[in-house]
Formats: C-alpha cells, sequence, structure tokens
C-alpha cells in the first residue's frame, strides 16, 4: 500500500480539564490515541504499523486470548476465595474443639465419683 501525502487533520477537540486521577488521565489519552488512529485510518494515512496493530485486535486469536484471560482472572479470583473460606472454616474448627474440651471431665471429676463412699 503506497503512502499518500499527507493531507491536513482535523483538529481534535481539547478538553478542558484532565482526569482527577491518573488511571482517568491514562484512558484520556487512550480514548485520543484511538481517536487519532481512526481518523488516520480514515483518511489512509495510518503507517502500516497502525493498520496490522488494528488487524490483529480483530482477529479470532486475539478474541480466544482475551477470553483465556478472562478465565484465568476467574480462576485466580475462585482460589482466593477458596483460600479465604478455608482459612474462615479452620477458625471455626478450632472453636469447635475448644468448646468440646471444656465438655470434657477433667481428672478430678472422675476421681471424685470413685472417692464417694456411698457408691459401693
Amino acid at each position: 500500500m503506497g503512502r499518500r501525502k499527507k493531507e491536513e487533520m482535523e483538529p481534535i477537540e481539547v478538553r478542558s480539564a484532565p482526569g482527577a486521577t491518573a488511571e482517568a488521565r491514562e484512558n484520556e489519552l487512550i480514548a485520543l490515541a484511538y481517536d487519532l488512529a481512526e481518523q488516520r485510518l480514515l483518511n489512509g494515512t495510518a503507517t502500516s504499523q497502525e493498520v496490522v496493530h488494528f488487524l490483529k485486535m480483530g482477529s479470532m486469536r486475539q478474541r480466544e486470548e482475551l477470553e483465556k484471560l478472562k478465565k484465568e482472572n476467574e480462576l485466580l479470583v475462585a482460589k482466593t476465595e477458596a483460600i479465604h473460606s478455608s482459612t474462615a472454616n479452620e477458625s471455626a474448627y478450632l472453636e469447635v474443639i475448644a468448646a468440646l474440651r471444656s465438655y470434657q471431665p477433667t481428672q478430678d471429676d472422675s476421681e471424685d465419683e470413685y472417692d464417694d463412699p456411698y457408691l459401693y
């Protein structure tokens, strides 16, 4: 694909205030970059790297990789929840064991039964 003579691009809207957080600012810059890439694709002035980038983004392989990443993230969340749940269960089991131990007779209690002269 031959390069066309660069045409004058339409001026981009200047936004009044940048994002309040770093993440918001990053999202604004990403949106501007996509707008510029779109404009260059429409004008026919996009570089081959830009064209290839968007072709890859739309490929089936890329979609499958994104789906795989989503599933891996869900698995990590489930594993984290399982760890937290097992920790909570462990503490509950320890409480139950402590409560059951409080019901066991002590050695003093069992000896008192046999020391009672009226039992024989």
